[in-house]
């Protein structure tokens, strides 16, 4: 039986988005024994965020406005997620931004019978999104996983198969290989989160539960904020330099 509603998968992947936050901003005093387990809930937190960003395009009044409002919070949140990772990047709702765009860009085309030139399109977005110098939160894969989620039409495999290709993506050298000391062990458990997030959206009953419209749209700058400023007080991290193409700005 489908017993989660989306209320209860989305405070799930926010739990779990700020236990893998803990985790990296404070690995240096966290014992492992502790920090592998609350690493590895962060690897659900995408695969949830991907299908419900995806239900948000879907059902969304203005595609203009949920962008919006993903780069507002997105932008506040940058300096503490610098922090918190250890280096200057576009977070997550920059990766969710750019999945949008490339389902928008999808069925604009489909409409048009352009289906193959869109795919061509997309792959060159994806090598962008590689060779680039700013590194995107969930890279390449958080964008494939976007556009998979839109673009399967089974309910149940839109459901389960992102999820699951994540968790190949970040053991992939280890699947190659046949040589699990080839991946990290937080590499591994992380990929482990991204299975359970598959048995979590499997297992999603289709009812939104209490709405909570802006709730992660704060908690995702808010938390970021909490935990980036409390490992600089205790002099965990500092604000890493600028990237070498922007080293023109004034920076201390």
């Amino acid at each position: 039986m489908q017993t989660l509603n989306a209320f209860q998968l989305k405070w799930i992947a926010i739990i779990g988005m700020v236990f893998n936050h803990i985790s990296l901003a404070f690995d240096a005093v966290i014992p492992l024994w502790l920090d592998i387990p609350i690493y590895a809930v962060g690897g659900l937190t995408f695969p949830i965020m991907a299908y419900f960003a995806v239900e948000g395009y879907r059902h969304t009044r203005s595609l203009d406005s949920y962008t919006g409002r993903l780069a507002l919070f997105g932008a506040i949140a940058i300096p503490f997620h610098a922090l918190v990772f250890g280096g200057w990047g576009l977070n997550i709702m920059f990766t969710i931004i750019v999945g949008l765009f490339c389902l928008w860009l999808h069925d604009s085309m489909i409409k048009r019978r352009m289906q193959v030139q869109f795919w061509v399109i997309f792959a060159g977005i994806c090598g962008l999104m590689a060779w680039q110098p700013v590194h995107f939160d969930w890279s390449v894969i958080g964008v494939i996983m976007i556009v998979l989620t839109h673009v399967i039409k089974h309910e149940p495999a839109r459901r389960v198969v992102p999820p699951l290709l994540a968790a190949s993506w970040w053991t992939l050298p280890a699947l190659l290989t046949f040589d699990l000391s080839s991946v990290s062990i937080f590499t591994l458990v992380f990929a482990l989160g991204s299975v359970l997030a598959a048995l979590l959206l499997f297992n999603y009953n289709g009812q939104r539960g209490r709405p909570m419209k802006w709730t992660f749209y704060i908690a995702y700058p808010a938390h970021l904020a909490v935990i980036g400023l409390a490992a600089f007080a205790l002099d965990l991290t500092r604000l890493p330099p600028l990237p070498g193409f922007l080293s023109f700005l004034p920076w201390p």
